[in-house]
């Protein structure tokens, strides 16, 4: 058998290019893997600490575990487009809980208020939804997102509801339209936004200023 040494084809232009790309590519994975690994337990240990600062005790791990539960609903709904119901719900129950400790006073009648709460904001969730589909003839709002606004109903003021989902609106667009122009792509109105990445944590955002009023004014 004849070996013959150096018979190797010189590597195209073209191919070249390809591996730049692909390296390129397993690079940024790799950065967003690594980012992803100390990222998310930075930001759960940023919001437990923010929580026991402002409402220390019970309360505060209360809203600690709230935070929580809304960075995991970030995390699936960013990544699929799905909100967990195990997290949603364990949040609302938690939020009911909640309810009797931050008011052992009003006992039931606090609870009942928070109940009220939510079937009114996930009310009107669900009627945005319907109305939006009977006039556009496709999905806008999924049912994660109408389940989220009964969270917010049941963690949150009636003052401070329609403050977080105004928040939560406009860094869904902000976030939508940066990302657009940074990619050099058009907007269009049919794009899906993962609504309940945003509105998760200001549902947790809203708990926080909710809790900080009594203190400031």
């Amino acid at each position: 058998m004849t070996h013959v040494e150096g018979d190797v084809a010189p590597r195209a232009a073209g191919s070249q290019t390809d591996v730049a790309l692909e390296r390129s590519h397993a690079h940024r994975t790799d950065s967003r893997s690594t980012g992803s690994r100390f990222g998310w337990p930075l930001v759960g240990a940023g919001v437990l600490l923010v929580s026991f600062a402002v409402s220390p005790g019970v309360v505060g791990l209360f809203g600690g575990a709230l935070g929580l539960l809304m960075l995991g609903v970030v995390a699936a709904d960013a990544r699929r487009f799905v909100i967990p119901n195990a997290l949603s719900g364990g949040a609302f129950a938690l939020g009911v809980i909640h309810s009797f400790v931050a008011s052992p006073d009003s006992g039931f009648e606090g609870a009942l208020t928070a109940l009220s709460r939510a079937a009114l904001a996930a009310g009107l969730l669900l009627l945005v939804r319907l109305a939006y589909q009977w006039l556009r003839g496709r999905e806008g709002l999924g049912l994660g997102d109408v389940k989220l606004a009964g969270v917010a109903g049941v963690w949150l003021s009636l003052t401070m509801l329609p403050i977080t989902i105004e928040i939560a609106a406009i860094a869904a667009l902000a976030a939508y339209v940066f990302r657009q122009r940074k990619r050099m792509r058009v907007l269009r109105p049919a794009a899906r936004v993962p609504f309940g990445a945003y509105f998760a944590p200001a549902i947790w955002l809203g708990w926080v200023m909710d809790t900080m009023l009594p203190y400031l004014t």
